[in-house]
C-alpha cells in the first residue's frame, strides 16, 4: 500500500451528508486522518471524526464550526470543497412562437451560492489557518461541464468553471504558504441525484462515457485522496478530470 502521508490529518469534507462528500469522508478516514464532515442536513460523522451542520454559504456558519474545531486543537490540514446544488432549467423555453419559461433569479442566485460562493466562504475562513499550521490542501469540487458546457445547466456550469478559475488564482497565491490548491473535475457519477433518474437517460449518460459505465462517489473520492497526498506534493492549480473520457453532449 502506497504511504499517503496523511494519517493524523485533520481533514474538512463539505457536503459530506451523501454521495461523493460522504465517499470522501469516509476514505480520508480509511487513511486514519481525523474528519469533520460538514452538511446543511442532518449526517453522521466518521470513524473517530465529527459532524457538524454548517451552512457553507454563511460566513459565521462556517467560523463557528471552524472555531469548535480549532478550540480542540484540531487544526485543518486539508479542505475539500464538495458542497454543492442542481437547480437544472434552459436560459429560454421558447414553445409555440413565445417564451414558455427561463432560468430564474432564484435558480441562479442559488446553485451560484453554494457551488461557488461556498468554496470562496470556505476557502477564506479555512486558508489563514493553515498558514499558520504551515501548509495544507485545498480541493475544489468542479465537474466536466464546467470545462466543457452543458444543456439546460447555465447557472451549474457557471459555477463550476468559476471554481476552476478561483483554484488556478489561490494556487498561485497561497503557493507561497506550502498550501497546494487543485479542482476535481467528475462526470457521471451515480449518486442520490442520479438514482431517480429514467433508465433512458442513464444509458444516454453511459453512452456518453467512453469507459461504458457510470462513476462510482469512490472513483471521485480516490482522486480527492490522491492529491490531498505525498504523492501529489508538486501538483497544484490543476484540475483532474474523474470522468471515464465523457465530453457533455458528443
Amino acid at each position: 500500500m502506497i504511504e499517503t502521508g496523511l494519517k493524523d490529518r485533520v481533514v474538512i469534507v463539505t457536503g459530506a451528508s451523501g454521495g461523493i462528500g460522504k465517499a470522501t469522508a469516509r476514505r480520508f478516514a480509511d487513511e486514519g486522518c481525523f474528519v469533520a464532515s460538514w452538511d446543511v442536513r442532518e449526517g453522521e460523522a466518521e470513524r473517530g471524526g465529527v459532524f457538524q451542520k454548517v451552512d457553507v454559504t454563511g460566513a459565521d456558519s462556517v467560523e463557528a464550526a471552524l472555531h469548535e474545531l480549532t478550540s480542540a486543537r484540531k487544526v485543518p490540514y486539508v479542505l475539500v470543497n464538495n458542497a454543492g446544488i442542481l437547480r437544472d432549467a434552459l436560459l429560454i423555453k421558447y414553445k409555440d412562437g413565445a417564451v414558455a419559461g427561463t432560468l430564474s433569479d432564484e435558480q441562479f442566485d442559488a446553485v451560484l451560492s453554494v457551488n461557488l460562493k461556498g468554496v470562496f466562504t470556505c476557502t477564506r475562513a479555512v486558508a489563514p489557518h493553515m498558514i499558520a499550521g504551515g501548509g495544507g490542501v485545498i480541493l475544489n469540487a468542479s465537474s466536466v461541464v464546467g470545462i466543457y458546457g452543458n444543456f439546460g445547466q447555465t447557472n451549474y456550469v457557471a459555477s463550476k468553471a468559476g471554481v476552476i478559475g478561483m483554484t488556478r488564482v489561490w494556487a498561485r497565491e497561497l503557493g507561497r504558504h506550502k498550501i497546494r490548491v487543485n479542482a476535481v473535475a467528475p462526470g457521471y457519477i451515480a449518486t442520490e441525484m442520479t438514482a431517480g433518474m429514467p433508465e433512458k437517460i442513464l444509458a444516454t449518460l453511459r453512452d456518453h462515457t467512453p469507459l461504458g459505465r457510470m462513476g462510482q462517489p469512490e472513483d471521485v473520492a480516490n482522486a480527492y485522496v490522491w492529491l490531498a497526498s505525498d504523492a501529489a506534493s508538486f501538483i497544484s492549480g490543476t484540475v483532474l478530470g474523474v470522468d471515464g473520457g465523457a465530453v457533455p453532449g458528443t
